[in-house]
């Protein structure tokens, strides 16, 4: 049963950033509890609520394109799952990052999912900083 768990968590990952990639913001934020909290500490943004993520993923992902996560390591407990990737995206809105529109970007991106009753709970993004590729 356990490890039913943590495979079920390690999908919905997976499920969660294949959604993003492509944009899904309601399938993404579908795979949040009611209450979620989502944090960015390096920007300092804590968001409540289904409704401030879905506002803020329409508006970071009006600002990118073409997004792909290569994973470098990920696993999993009953009730967290870790993920260590690097993102690469290009740029498509000024302002979105300190880099011309066009620009393609790479940044490592660690997050630390908490799980409640088959539901991401709590999303926490560490960015490391963006270069330009």
């Amino acid at each position: 049963m356990v490890q039913k768990k943590i495979e079920a968590n390690l999908a919905m990952v997976e499920a969660h950033f294949g959604s993003e990639a492509d944009g899904r913001v309601d399938e993404a934020v579908g795979l949040y509890t009611d209450d979620i909290i989502w944090e960015a500490p390096s920007r300092n943004i804590v968001l409540h609520g289904k409704q401030e993520v879905a506002d803020n993923y329409r508006e970071m992902f009006s600002g990118f394109k073409d997004v792909e996560f290569r994973t470098l390591d990920r696993f999993a407990t009953e009730d967290r799952v870790v993920d260590d990737s690097v993102i690469s995206l290009e740029i498509t809105k000024d302002g979105f990052m300190p880099f011309p529109v066009g620009t393609k970007v790479q940044m490592r991106l660690t997050h630390i999912f908490e799980i409640r009753d088959g539901k991401i709970s709590k999303e926490i993004g560490i960015e490391g900083p963006p270069k330009a590729v």
